[in-house]
């Protein structure tokens, strides 16, 4: 019975010096940095200010309104707000916040909360490494109403250097593969194998004819070539091409997206950040935008290429 005693006293010692140990701030960094590259990487928010807001507004998970309805940032329910709920006393008694099904949810509608309002468009002008710059804009933008909001989130951010996560490029840095959950619509990457074939018609030859971002494109087939695919939809080769943007000598592989119809001049998405071995045609076939057009947003000349990190506007 003495030994079942002093056992239970030195396991109750273990687990209070344990908890004593724990620090909430590095257990929600480390639970959440995975999550908030992905949103770097997606949407062009800077991974160290992602993760120090959630650590703000949420009290790193521990505030009610995360436990309670998964928001990490505080974020209320605005006009045409359509989700779940969750009633409390902030500012004023009895405010209308988000809710959502998961964490991940409430990462996510932040970073559309920021990319879709226009003001915060001028934020995505900062280089995604100049936390400072995007800590005061911020600020200016009206995300939050305490006046130190800025010097708080810097100092979050250099107290557990959080600056580290901006200069990822890819998450296989973090040891992660692909990302934890397919894409959705709202946002893309340049990658073949992520999109959602969605077939809409058939052609005379039996092939299948698909829909991405509204403009119609097959897939390459085995030694197909751009006037056998012209000849199939009764259009010239130079159109083909010209869709596509490609040049006489440019190969067409099996698989390949190829465009039977001019593409868009602009993404449903605002940026795109170039990850490793992507040029700017493969970038512009997988968002259906015309190259020419990206170049100019960019003001990107001929002979030029882009850059891996480098940020892209789509729009």
């Amino acid at each position: 019975m003495k030994k079942t005693i002093n056992l239970l006293f030195f396991l109750s010692i273990s687990f209070m010096l344990m908890a004593q140990n724990s620090n909430p701030r590095e257990d929600y960094i480390e639970e959440y940095k995975i999550i908030a590259v992905e949103k770097m990487l997606e949407h062009g928010i800077p991974a160290s200010i992602t993760l120090a807001q959630g650590i703000l507004e949420s009290g790193a998970g521990q505030s009610n309104l995360a436990k309670d309805a998964n928001n990490h940032f505080g974020i209320k329910c605005h006009k045409g707000w359509e989700g779940g709920t969750y009633i409390m006393d902030d500012d004023k008694r009895n405010e209308c916040f988000r809710k959502y099904s998961s964490a991940q949810a409430s990462f996510e509608d932040h970073s559309l909360f920021l990319t879709t309002r226009n003001r915060y468009a001028f934020l995505f002008e900062y280089n995604v490494t100049d936390y400072k710059k995007w800590a005061h804009g911020l600020k200016k933008a009206g995300y939050a109403t305490n006046p130190r909001y800025a010097h708080l989130l810097i100092k979050v951010i250099e107290d557990n250097e959080l600056y580290q996560y901006d200069k990822i490029k890819n998450l296989s840095e973090l040891g992660v593969d692909k990302p934890k959950k397919p894409l959705n619509d709202v946002v893309m990457v340049a990658s073949y194998d992520q999109v959602e074939f969605k077939p809409v018609s058939v052609s005379p030859n039996k092939r299948l004819i698909y829909e991405n971002e509204g403009v119609k494109y097959v897939l390459a087939l085995k030694g197909d070539t751009y006037h056998a695919i012209a000849e199939e939809f009764d259009i010239y080769a130079w159109q083909v091409r010209k869709y596509n943007d490609a040049k006489k000598n440019t190969p067409i592989n099996a698989g390949d997206f190829i465009y039977i119809e001019k593409k868009n001049s602009k993404a449903r998405v605002r940026y795109h950040i170039v990850q490793r071995n992507e040029t700017l045609r493969s970038i512009c076939q997988r968002y259906a935008v015309q190259v020419k057009k990206i170049r100019k947003k960019n003001g990107i000349e001929k002979g030029k290429e882009i850059r891996e990190g480098e940020r892209l506007k789509l729009q």
